[in-house]
């Protein structure tokens, strides 16, 4: 019987320490819990540029790939055909750089910055294409922000595509008689996107400061 009894002491003791440890152990969990729940994801916050553009740097690689033909949709880079035949690259550098002086002339905000502008895509209608179904005028491009005066990466290069319904057929030959040419009607759009893009709130981390 006093065997007995020890060996029954022996196990309370057992599960007691079992039980104790166990209230530890979650009490222990509980304030880790409870701090995680408090670090929820803070809103990201978004700020308005107020920039002054003093420069447009615009350059369209000349790895990009031209087509000349005149298919209803070429495999190429660079489509465009309302100027004569040249150096498309220069000819649709151009055009963009004239789109980005008229988007932001007339913007004075607080802080000068240079607009660097690769360009990656730009497809306008072929001959084929313009006087029969249209089509979508196609452009992409690398934008970067610096500081006019330090040079300083104000906001990292960044792809930035956009697009608009190119007329063709009837349509496209009203459009023309009317002025409405692929030329003005990509500048049009590209002055317009310009500008929004420019005064877009971004996420203030994505801005450098002024240094």
């Amino acid at each position: 019987m006093k065997s007995l009894r020890i060996t029954l002491a022996i196990a309370a003791a057992i599960g007691l320490s079992a039980c104790t440890n166990g209230d530890l152990v979650s009490r222990a969990v509980a304030p880790t819990t409870a701090l995680l729940s408090e670090k929820a994801e803070q809103p990201q916050q978004l700020v308005s540029p107020s920039y002054n553009v003093v420069a447009v740097n615009v350059v369209a690689p000349t790895t990009l790939k031209v087509s000349e033909g005149n298919t209803y949709y070429p495999n190429a880079d660079i489509v465009w055909r309302e100027d004569n035949p040249g150096n498309r690259y220069e000819q649709v550098s151009g055009l963009i750089e004239n789109a980005f002086q008229l988007g932001v002339s007339g913007i004075e905000g607080d802080r000068g910055v240079i607009l660097n502008v690769q360009v990656v895509r730009f497809h306008a209608l072929t001959e084929r294409a313009r006087f029969t179904v249209g089509g979508t005028h196609d452009i992409h491009f690398i934008l970067t922000v610096l500081d006019a005066e330090t040079t300083q990466v104000i906001e990292p290069a960044r792809l930035i595509e956009t697009s608009l319904t190119a007329l063709g057929g009837m349509a496209g030959m009203v459009a023309a008689s009317r002025g409405q040419t692929q030329r003005v009607r990509i500048t049009a759009h590209l002055v317009d996107f310009i500008r929004l893009e420019l005064a877009r709130p971004r996420v203030i981390a994505d801005i450098a400061p002024v240094i």
